[in-house]
């Protein structure tokens, strides 16, 4: 039973305590000793950890915005997915093995595995301000926060499957380990007088380096290397909000990690906001002197750039250092964006570049700037300081710590994806024709907007009459991938101009923008002698567009399209796979033909 009280406790003159009833604290009492608890620093972190939240819907948007709108949705799934796996992980295994009181040096113990005993013991870590289950719910929110980050590596070729089985697995083995080493009084690092106000390693260069990590596993997208691929956001207004939940959830992110409502808070929240501020505005720059045009993209991901440089350093240096970190770590991740290249890595998000690159040049530079008059603002933290309060071997500190962060979590990573990878049915690699059509097809059957299954990339053939039938797209597809023609009633004379009797490859109508309705255009231009179509251009790609206006079952006049570039794509697979088949058995039919295409 919890022996709780609201009152104040005040130190009399003889030393004595002295219990006031009228007084707003929250008195626990636990093995005879009383701790009193302000429920004002416990409503700042409880508020700061309501502020996380915010990130991860964040991270979706801008992760959706940068990709392609077929794989758009998929990216806001694995950012919200995380937050349930992650919060089942840290509440079954993953805060005992952080966070338990009579953890090890290296990781912790089972003492608290189901939230065992965790509610009202003061933490140590925050000083005993702070009941367990407060400061647990609050870093509950860092943990589900971090794999999230990571999978942007994942955008436009990974399984969803495998991806989530290895969210578990990596916030246990990789951050669990990283968090309980530097957070934990009992952390070998934290023993050892590393500075990681809010997660340097932990968050930001695990994130980044857990998804270079993933990027070499899974390999190239399909096409990477040209113009299909090249960088172009899909939507800049989901980036823009994704930046935005960002930026404020990072203000609890930081300013909570103080654990307590105080003068170290107020800077905390400050010089992580000026940080992405000078960071946006030096990216900015910099893309316009190559540009000559201002990007909303680019200021977006500078701030970013700002923000993950400064949490290491966000509750040990004053305002000037923040700026200098924030104008820093922009301009290093904005020229490293360019070593995707010579690393030869399909990196989309940049993950690398603006997390594990910003979050080394933090740590580092904390090592610099950090100063112990900063910290003290909460009226008891005490650290030696870097470089401004002469403390010299702090530096080297740092940069041990930033390689042990590397190291561990590529290897670790690494490690993880392999025996995933082996059990059967969670193979992270998606198909060639998952990539092409999109993963938010093939693995979720959803989209990000209803528009985007009407004119998604994949643009290929669809019929609402055909498609009604089913359960999903999805379902339509897969059980349509025969060798034969998909042919309206009264069609079944047209001729392709190949000689044969397949109007639309070996592919049948499947997603938006076609299908029996393109079918419809040809038949309607061979009536009526078309023999050229007009040339269009969209997101860089070129198609052949023929546009006939007809009445839908839903009154809504669609546009027909024949040809698309992913359609293309679609029939060299299908003629390709089949040229194989033909080649290995003469007398093969069109069912084994499905079956094995």
């Amino acid at each position: 039973m919890v022996n709780l009280t609201y009152g104040a406790l005040t130190t009399l003159s003889d030393g004595t305590l002295s219990f006031e009833p009228l007084g707003t604290d929250i008195l626990a009492t636990l093995q005879g000793t009383t701790s009193a608890f302000d429920p004002g620093d416990i409503a700042w972190v409880l508020t700061s950890a309501a502020l996380i939240v915010f990130m991860l819907p964040g991270l979706g948007y801008l992760y959706s915005g940068l990709a392609r709108r077929k794989n758009a949705l998929s990216m806001l799934f694995l950012s919200l997915v995380s937050l349930g796996i992650v919060s089942f992980q840290w509440f079954f295994i993953g805060y005992s093995l952080v966070f338990s009181e009579s953890g090890g040096s290296f990781f912790g113990d089972g003492r608290n595995v189901g939230f065992r005993n965790v509610l009202e013991r003061p933490v140590p870590e925050s000083n005993g301000k702070l009941p367990e289950i407060v400061f647990a719910t609050y870093q509950l929110m860092f943990a589900c926060l971090v794999p999230a980050v990571l999978l942007g590596a994942a955008a436009e070729r990974s399984r969803i499957l495998p991806a989530m089985i290895f969210i578990f697995c990596w916030t246990t083995l990789v951050y669990d380990m990283l968090a309980h080493w530097i957070w934990s009084s009992n952390g070998w690092a934290n023993k050892w007088g590393i500075l990681d106000y809010a997660g340097g390693v932990p968050v930001e260069i695990a994130s980044g380096m857990g998804g270079l990590a993933y990027s070499y596993f899974i390999g190239k997208r399909r096409g990477y290397g040209t113009e299909r691929v090249a960088f172009k956001p899909s939507n800049v207004g989901h980036v823009v909000l994704g930046t935005v939940f960002l930026w404020v959830g990072w203000l609890g992110f930081n300013g909570g990690s103080c654990f307590a409502a105080s003068l170290k808070a107020a800077m905390a929240v400050f010089v992580t906001n000026l940080a992405g501020s000078v960071g946006g505005i030096t990216w900015l720059i910099m893309d316009f002197r190559l540009e000559r045009k201002w990007s909303m993209v680019g200021f977006c991901t500078g701030a970013i750039a700002g923000l993950v440089a400064i949490t290491p350093a966000a509750g040990f240096v004053g305002a000037p250092a923040g700026a200098l970190i924030g104008l820093v770590s922009a301009a290093v991740s904005n020229l490293s964006t360019r070593l995707k290249v010579t690393m030869r890595v399909d990196d989309p998000m940049d993950i690398f570049a603006v997390h594990a690159l910003a979050g080394v040049v933090g740590v580092l530079m904390t090592g610099l700037f950090a100063q112990s008059s900063v910290a003290a603002n909460d009226g008891f933290s005490e650290i030696a300081g870097g470089w401004m309060d002469h403390n010299w071997v702090q530096f080297a500190k740092q940069i041990v710590w930033a390689l042990v962060g590397l190291s561990w979590t590529f290897v670790v990573t690494y490690a993880i994806m392999f025996v995933i990878n082996l059990i059967p049915g969670c193979h992270f690699r998606s198909t060639e024709e998952a990539e092409i059509v999109g993963m938010d097809e093939v693995e979720l059957g959803e989209f990000v907007a209803d528009y985007a299954f009407h004119h998604r990339d994949l643009e290929g053939l669809f019929d609402p009459n055909e498609l009604s039938r089913f359960n999903s797209a999805t379902q339509f597809h897969l059980t349509s991938m025969a060798p034969r023609s998909y042919l309206r009633p009264g069609q079944a004379h047209m001729t392709h101009h190949n000689g044969s009797s397949n109007g639309n490859g070996n592919y049948p109508p499947t997603m938006p923008r076609g299908g029996a309705a393109a079918m419809d255009a040809q038949y309607s231009e061979q009536n009526q002698g078309l023999n050229e179509k007009p040339r269009s251009r969209s997101r860089g790609r070129t198609r052949s567009r023929s546009r006939q206006r007809a009445s839908t079952p839903s009154g809504m006049d669609k546009v027909e399209e024949v040809n698309s570039s992913d359609e293309v794509e679609l029939r060299k697979l299908g003629n390709t796979t089949s040229s194989t088949l033909e080649g290995s058995s003469l007398n093969t039919g069109s069912s084994d033909f499905s079956q094995k295409l």
